[in-house]
């Protein structure tokens, strides 16, 4: 039988870093609006990092960009906001 126990966005990591209304959080929020994003890119979402080891000198990891890219539309699309790292 799963195990079917699915976490609330208020459960998740992401959601005491932006979530609460103090000082630490209001930093981790300005600094994502510094890149570019808006609060409601973010705001009640779950925060999903996307790891990627795509680099220019490895030949063998050159699908790696393009599948990175995937899976940051799946993260959105299941209502979750993407962030891309290297690795």
């Amino acid at each position: 039988m799963p195990n079917d126990k699915r976490r609330t966005p208020a459960s998740l990591r992401s959601a005491r870093w932006f979530a609460p209304d103090d000082l630490r959080s209001f930093g981790h929020r300005s600094r994502l609006m510094q890149l570019g994003y808006s609060e409601e890119d973010f705001r009640d979402r779950p925060v999903i990092g996307v790891l990627n080891t795509w680099s220019e000198l490895n030949s063998c990891h050159a699908h790696f960009r393009e599948r990175a890219q995937d899976v940051k539309r799946g993260v959105a699309q299941a209502g979750g906001f993407a962030v891309e790292l290297p690795a």
